[in-house]
């Protein structure tokens, strides 16, 4: 066979091989692609099913929407401990009916600890502790006399019916304090709830070089 002839034939079957090589590998990419769609796509309806189906650990309670804006900050915190949370405004003057309805079933329906929040007469912790046996971390919200009234209400509660009471729009601290009680049976959580601490650390250290940052002239 002459030269160029077998030069072009090894072209040819080089050209051919190559083509194969090439759509052997778009096949083999675009079957990754698809399983890799579905993966996620069985990952995105898994996670749905298990959000539609969690089962809230802790319930906030205020005694009014009013109150929302203090009360938020337990529901951030619970959030970024991933820990699940419902959040409810019952009154304990105006639906008494329904907060010892709530009390009475909240151990029943899978919660481990409530958060209730209110302000002036601030009776709404106490006669839901009345009710159940589950503990309950009260926050005096703060609306007349510095938030006293309803921190005194809170905190002053009869032998055998304890409220656990934070500080006056401590609604944070509520929700890391009903964090710790429930990672005492959840290893996960007291991980989370350890790096969390950590964190807290970090942004003080940082604060505090910030700090020495700042001049005065007599400052030393």
């Amino acid at each position: 066979m002459p030269a160029k002839l077998q030069l072009k034939l090894d072209i040819s079957i080089k050209k051919m091989i190559s083509k194969r090589f090439f759509i052997k590998l778009f096949i083999i990419q675009a079957s990754y692609r698809t399983r890799l769609i579905f993966n996620l796509r069985f990952l995105i309806n898994l996670a749905k099913k298990i959000i539609d189906h969690m089962i809230p650990l802790v319930s906030i309670i205020m005694g009014s929407t009013s109150d929302l804006p203090v009360m938020e900050d337990a529901a951030k915190v619970l959030n970024e401990l991933r820990i699940p949370f419902e959040m409810n405004a019952l009154s304990a003057h105006r639906t008494p009916e329904k907060v010892e309805e709530f009390a009475r079933n909240a151990h029943g329906r899978g919660i481990k600890v409530i958060i209730a929040g209110a302000g002036m007469a601030a009776h709404l912790p106490g006669v839901i502790a009345a009710f159940t046996a589950l503990p309950v971390i009260g926050v005096p919200v703060k609306s007349s006399f510095d938030g006293m009234d309803s921190l005194l209400a809170i905190v002053q509660m009869p032998p055998g019916i304890p409220v656990a009471t934070v500080a006056v729009n401590g609604a944070r601290n509520a929700g890391i304090l009903a964090a710790q009680m429930i990672s005492l049976s959840d290893a996960a959580l007291f991980v989370r709830l350890v790096a969390f601490k950590e964190e807290l650390k970090k942004k003080i250290i940082e604060a505090n070089e910030a700090l020495t940052k700042i001049k005065y002239d007599f400052k030393v």
